[in-house]
């Protein structure tokens, strides 16, 4: 790209100051990958910090200051995990644990994972859901209800196994 389409800083200019991200009051529990994680991310941050310590577009400027902001958070998070072994043979549904659940006509797995690992595309709820909440305890043939805004599904506890999402 021609240098003459970046903007330069001329030194009045300064890219807005970002709010920091919101931090979940409940605790930070992590699984042994949820912890991995989150030294990769932090890793990352920082090698792109390092990157662009030297910005001189605004647009730059502004990439540091969301990538400053997320190292502040991920940081935070790192310094608050409370690191959750996991249970190889668990008998009840807990943190860390992988479930399948019967609900309707139709199977669902799911492993319950802390508040940064949660990808419920993946597969993967925080401890902190609706769905986690509702299945919490149970064992194998265990009947419970998930509460959800589109009306309550009566869940059956199909499996219990440790975490299996990577």
């Amino acid at each position: 790209m021609s240098r003459a389409f970046v903007k330069e800083l001329d030194g009045d200019e300064h890219p807005e100051t970002l709010p920091p991200r919101l931090v979940s009051p409940h605790p930070n529990y992590v699984t042994p990958q949820g912890l991995e994680q989150l030294d990769r991310q932090i890793a990352e941050l920082k090698a792109e910090w390092r990157k662009l310590r030297k910005a001189e577009t605004l647009e730059s400027r502004r990439r540091l200051a969301e990538v400053q902001r997320d190292l502040d958070y991920f940081q935070n998070r790192r310094e608050s995990a409370l690191l959750v072994p996991v249970e190889a043979h668990p008998e009840a549904v807990r943190f860390g644990g992988t479930v399948t659940v019967a609900e309707d006509e139709d199977e669902r797995t799911f492993s319950i994972v802390g508040e940064d690992e949660a990808d419920p595309e993946q597969g993967r709820v925080s401890w902190t859901s609706p769905l986690a909440k509702a299945v919490h305890g149970a064992r194998v043939g265990d009947l419970r209800i998930w509460q959800r805004p589109k009306g309550n599904l009566e869940l059956e506890i199909l499996e219990i196994a440790e975490i299996t999402c990577p």
